[in-house]
């Protein structure tokens, strides 16, 4: 029987740059798996459905709560999240290790459930150097840069929570320190 596989939960203000660290991370290791979140949002740019997210209506999303197909779940920012507890029970047990890209709260929640998992932060240089990145990415109105500065300044107090912090101020550092934090386990 293949070893148990492990699960790097990945939290980060919007802005980031949390998802060019993952891609990159998964470019250079094919064999870790990544867990793709269903949410009811409309994608942005050039995300596309099963690759970044499963993009579902409201009515699946609230089908998928009632069968209990969520090892978690929530609103942020207006739109429903959801992660796969299928998906995620049973990559580990067959030894494969997980990428999940989850906010906070998200976080505390599938660690209760996986009490196992690897907690990883990523945090920006700066606010300043936040609200930068959210305004130049071209993809939120002004008020909702706001809203997820706000929210970003509450998710940073969350960091001293998490196993590791990662300080994204030099992205190629950035996506050592987590390829290092991985070869770890």
């Amino acid at each position: 029987m293949a070893k148990r596989g492990h699960l790097f939960i990945i939290s980060a203000p919007s802005g980031t740059g949390k998802s060019t660290i993952l891609s990159a991370i998964l470019k250079q290791d094919p064999t870790i798996r990544y867990s793709i979140s269903c949410t009811t949002r409309p994608s942005r740019g050039s995300e596309r459905d099963g690759i970044n997210y499963y993009f579902i209506s409201d009515d699946a999303f609230h089908k998928k709560i009632d069968s209990g197909e969520f090892a978690e779940w929530a609103e942020v920012h207006g739109h429903l999240y959801g992660t796969s507890a299928k998906f995620l029970d049973n990559s580990l047990h067959l030894g494969y290790d997980i990428l999940l890209d989850i906010d906070v709260e998200g976080a505390k929640k599938l660690y209760a459930k996986y009490p196992e998992a690897i907690l990883v932060f990523i945090a920006p240089p700066s606010m300043e150097e936040l609200r930068r990145r959210l305004s130049e990415r071209n993809t939120d109105s002004a008020e909702a840069i706001e809203q997820r500065t706000r929210s970003a300044e509450a998710e940073m107090a969350e960091a001293k929570q998490y196993h590791h912090v990662i300080v994204n101020d030099d992205l190629t550092r950035a996506i050592s320190e987590l390829k290092a934090i991985i070869n770890t386990y």
